[in-house]
């Protein structure tokens, strides 16, 4: 590892982070804002009335708004797999590229097809044409990120697929596999229905200030009434997934699973931490904090969220570091011995193939196979240098849930207060459900960012960490593009707040269609 560049793989990580998290600030209200514009739609098709038109033409605008600024994130962000993580692109190319492919044949061109028909079809084709052409563009928004999500499910759990030696990539063997992983699914479901959940906050935001301001009392209400049902419905199965999420992650990952929980030394009846506080670590050796300054626990609640038994054991920090036999649990040592063995038998097998020496290229290919599980941790000498970010994937974590379970709280109340007819008298609450819009962004970034920085320092887990995956280039060039696309993304964001909020306080009786 004397040889690594740790400059450039830092900043490399810190572009390809920059434009995610920026690419994800305006994905999930296109993913959400896209159902609630084609079911407020549906209701002004079934019931022909004009109050109903004027809703989705409202919302439909701020959702093309938002369409168009987060395709020109996405697109930067899937090259820079290719000018920034060129030995990733090459060693799983065959994997990552069909699913991104599909993603741009089959759900870019839905997209992009109806969409036209949604925003200029309007008194051109027939209601039930242009009601076909919204949903079309919704399920195409969430197709795309059907196969962005496999894709990126792969490489936290790398299945349907088989190493080959010759060319030194991964190879797909089983598509279906691929697609229809637990792991891809849990992360799709998860991950779209988030983004619902965003949208419905949204949309509820946007129309309390309109109560607050006391103008389209109609067209607000009626807007809540369907992000709030939207949202409550999203909320509850965000809940089931996220817990079919967490589950899977205590199987597949279960060094991320212990860092959400700052979990250092295994155990039965293992509780989970409610709400935490982690105490700063004093010694800079080690820098990852294993107590807490204060925590407030639910027992057993951990063990039954990991593997559906107050009973059951699970493993933390330490157990994967040095290993735990009553468990089963090999220690990250001797995975690291096996992956040096393994890479040292890659090289030993390419040798013998130029040399001619078919005994000892039968010999190491057999040898390398078997320890090949474990290729990746032979770029490693220091178990420590695989423990992901404890504070940040312990906060990231619970962020996310206790933002998520005030917003199951919120939409809840909202169709309460609605259904009493009392919610335009209540202020304070209108003023909580406007300020619940960033946190809805927040916990949605909080989501990506456990999901990411949970597995680090992995690419591909077990098979290829970041250092191997790095572009050679000059550090400087990567330096450059970060601060030049720091600059347009912002420049980007405060463009589309800006016309968001131009066309935000016009209301919907203003501009046509």
């Amino acid at each position: 590892m004397e040889n690594i560049d740790w400059g450039l793989v830092d900043w490399s990580r810190a572009q390809f982070a920059l434009t995610a998290l920026y690419h994800w600030i305006f994905v999930p209200l296109t993913l959400g804002l896209a159902f609630i514009v084609a079911i407020m739609e549906t209701i002004y098709v079934r019931t022909g009335k004009e109050e109903w038109k004027k809703i989705t033409l409202f919302w439909m605008k701020l959702f093309g708004i938002n369409f168009a600024i987060g395709v020109a994130t996405g697109i930067i962000l899937e090259f820079e797999f290719g000018t920034n993580w060129s030995n990733y692109s090459w060693f799983v190319g065959d994997i990552f590229g069909a699913p991104l492919a599909i993603e741009g044949i089959m759900a870019f061109f839905l997209e992009s097809t109806f969409i036209a028909v949604m925003f200029f079809g309007w008194n051109k084709v027939s209601r039930k044409f242009h009601l076909l052409s919204s949903w079309l563009v919704a399920i195409g928004a969430n197709l795309s990120a059907l196969w962005i999500l496999v894709a990126n499910a792969w490489m936290q759990n790398p299945v349907g697929m088989r190493f080959n030696p010759d060319t030194a990539r991964n190879e797909m063997e089983n598509f279906w596999e691929v697609l229809l992983s637990p792991t891809a699914i849990n992360k799709f479901l998860h991950t779209v229905t988030s983004g619902y959940v965003l949208a419905a906050l949204f949309v509820l935001g946007v129309s309390a200030w309109f109560l607050l301001k006391k103008r389209e009392l109609v067209f607000a209400k009626r807007s809540m009434v369907v992000a709030a049902t939207f949202g409550l419905c999203s909320t509850l199965f965000l809940v089931l997934t996220g817990d079919e999420s967490a589950r899977h992650i205590a199987k597949i990952q279960p060094m991320k699973f212990a860092t959400m929980e700052a979990l250092y030394d295994g155990r039965t009846n293992a509780p989970l931490i409610a709400i935490g506080v982690l105490e700063i670590p004093q010694d800079p050796m080690h820098p990852h904090p294993q107590e807490f300054a204060y925590k407030i626990e639910i027992p057993n609640m951990l063990s039954y969220l990991a593997f559906l038994s107050p009973r059951a054991f699970v493993p933390g920090i330490n157990d994967l570091l040095v290993g735990n036999p009553e468990e089963g649990i090999m220690s990250y040592y001797e995975k690291i011995r096996r992956g040096k063995i393994a890479i040292k038998a890659l090289r030993d097998y390419k040798n013998a193939q130029k040399s001619g020496d078919t005994a000892t290229e039968a010999e190491s290919l057999a040898v390398f196979e078997t320890h090949y599980p474990y290729f990746g941790y032979g770029y490693y000498d220091d178990p420590e240098d695989l423990i992901p970010s404890v504070p940040i994937s312990f906060y990231a974590f619970h962020i996310m849930v206790i933002l998520g379970a005030h917003f199951g709280i919120l939409f809840t109340l909202v169709l309460l207060f609605l259904y009493k007819q009392k919610i335009e008298k209540m202020k304070w609450f209108l003023w909580v459900t406007i300020l619940t819009i960033p946190l809805a962004y927040i916990a949605s970034e909080a989501g990506w960012i456990l999901a990411e920085v949970g597995r680090q320092p992995w690419v591909i887990q077990d098979l290829m960490p970041t250092i191997s995956a790095v572009t050679q280039i000059d550090k400087s060039s990567v330096q450059i593009t970060f601060w030049l696309f720091a600059v347009i993304f912002t420049t980007l964001l405060i463009a589309e707040i800006k016309i968001m909020l131009t066309q935000i306080k016009k209301g919907p009786n203003e501009g046509g269609h």
